[in-house]
């Protein structure tokens, strides 16, 4: 499949980069060219700083009402091409056809959720101890956004962005990843056939050194978002202070998936399975560490791995495989060097480990187990971002919130247990942004964010909103 040519949209009109480079998009399961996008520059990124700044006069100025009912014509618009946005998704960085069908889940509920949420936010009222003065607090758009989306969801990432930045009244320009653009330069074609107001939204894709840089340090966004790398954060951190901005950041993590000795091992096992080997692996809350009592470590290995062996590996809406490829042929490589790497510690391979049968074109991975890692080894300490469960055993509850909190991340923790005054022990203690406790569920209305070098700020809930908006105190004299 070829989606053809796809071009910058910027200030509600769909064009070429002014170089007139173009940059090829590879399929990672099949290896072959499936699109082509302009490939932005320095002047497209101040032009869309421009148009984008021309957008926020504009979106700002209108009622909370105007601005949802535009979102909402979006949100039939992109119901309308789900077909086409979901099959970009599967071909630009392999993901399956019903996991696309999550990117699409979020859009949407992203651009119906954040206009009532922002309905919501009242005006606040400070009480004046004197009686000589009246005062209100007031929720105002900051003015323009600027986005970096990671590859891993592509509209999910856009979702997360667009709606609490629209739905306060900002403008916003995107920059997705150079590895699954695609998807993000339909929804340009989507919003330039629907004549959504010039310059609200834009999307462009191009090089870091010109692009991200080149808005980055720019004086005219007062907001910087990004999904992304805990290094590439620190980045957008340092070359931002060119002016204050307010910055939020939803970096990396090393989620550890505790389970005890008293949970339900089945239970764990499913939910442990479907966040470890959903889209390979590439998550940024996908379970890193399972930390699974001694009494128990062999049953739980035994059910994880029986499942495990179950994954359908492949590729393509007829296939309806489990999981797909890794993004690039370098990612499959880091991840089956970490293996290697651990197995030369000590580490005991289980299952997996190499290339499916079969599957030398592409970058497919079996689903891997390793057992009996240490803390030394790379998949304790490294983000695996791929299709590797790394087990270790624990005795104590104790033990097991010193191995969960060894880490620099501070994302997402799981816990499974029976006993509440276990499960009150590590909600208090686990150093992370999100305790999930048998189970785990995520939404649109559900805070997600993370601590340490996690990040900044909140995607998902009314706190998204706060990333997108600044607080003015009015003040009257009686």
């Amino acid at each position: 499949m070829h989606f053809g040519y796809k071009q910058l949209y910027i200030g509600g009109k769909l064009m070429d980069a002014a170089s007139g480079e173009k940059q090829e998009v590879v399929c990672p399961a099949t290896e072959k060219v499936v699109g082509e996008i302009a490939w932005a520059g320095k002047a497209d990124a101040e032009l869309a700083l421009a148009e984008a700044q021309k957008g926020f006069e504009f979106w700002s100025a209108l009622s909370l009402a105007e601005r949802a009912a535009w979102m909402g014509t979006l949100r039939q618009e992109v119901l309308a091409h789900e077909d086409s946005l979901r099959k970009a998704m599967v071909y630009e960085m392999g993901k399956t056809y019903e996991g696309a069908g999550e990117d699409i889940e979020a859009l949407v509920n992203g651009l119906d959720f954040y206009p009532a949420a922002m309905s919501n936010l009242h005006d606040e009222i400070i009480p004046d101890r004197e009686n000589t003065h009246r005062h209100t607090l007031v929720h105002q758009p900051a003015g323009v956004a600027v986005a970096y989306l990671a590859w891993n969801f592509p509209l999910l990432n856009v979702g997360y962005k667009i709606g609490p930045a629209l739905a306060a009244g900002c403008s916003i320009i995107i920059k997705p990843s150079p590895l699954s653009p695609l998807s993000a330069y339909l929804l340009g074609e989507i919003l330039h056939n629907m004549q959504f107001p010039a310059g609200v939204i834009n999307f462009l894709c191009g090089p870091v050194e010109e692009v991200a840089y080149t808005m980055t340090t720019s004086r005219i966004p007062k907001v910087l978002t990004m999904i992304g790398s805990s290094a590439s954060g620190r980045r957008v951190l340092a070359d931002s202070a060119t002016s204050l901005k307010r910055v939020s950041l939803e970096l990396g993590g090393n989620a550890p998936f505790i389970v005890c000795e008293d949970a339900d091992l089945d239970l764990a096992v499913a939910t442990g399975i479907a966040l470890k080997y959903g889209n390979c692996g590439q998550i940024c809350v996908s379970p890193n560490r399972f930390l699974i009592h001694e009494n128990v470590y062999d049953r739980f290995l035994e059910k994880f791995v029986a499942k495990a062996r179950g994954i359908r590996v492949g590729f393509g809406p007829d296939q309806k495989p489990d999981m797909g490829p890794l993004v690039t042929t370098r990612d499959r490589s880091r991840v089956m060097q970490m293996v290697a790497d651990d197995r030369a510690a000590g580490a005991e391979l289980v299952l997996g480990g190499g290339i499916p049968l079969g599957m030398d074109t592409g970058n497919f991975m079996e689903p891997t187990v390793l057992s009996n890692i240490t803390t030394d080894m790379r998949c304790f300490r490294e983000e695996i971002f791929g299709p590797v469960a790394a087990m270790m055993k624990f005795s104590t509850v104790d033990e097991a919130i010193e191995l969960g909190n060894r880490t620099d991340y501070g994302l997402v923790a799981y816990v499974f247990s029976s006993n509440e005054r276990t499960i009150r022990r590590f909600t208090e203690v686990l150093d992370f942004g999100e305790v999930q406790v048998n189970g785990v569920k995520y939404a649109i209305y559900l805070p997600h964010g993370g601590i340490k070098e996690s990040g900044l700020g909140h995607d998902c809930s009314y706190l998204a909103l706060h990333d997108y908006l600044v607080k003015k105190r009015i003040t009257f004299t009686v």
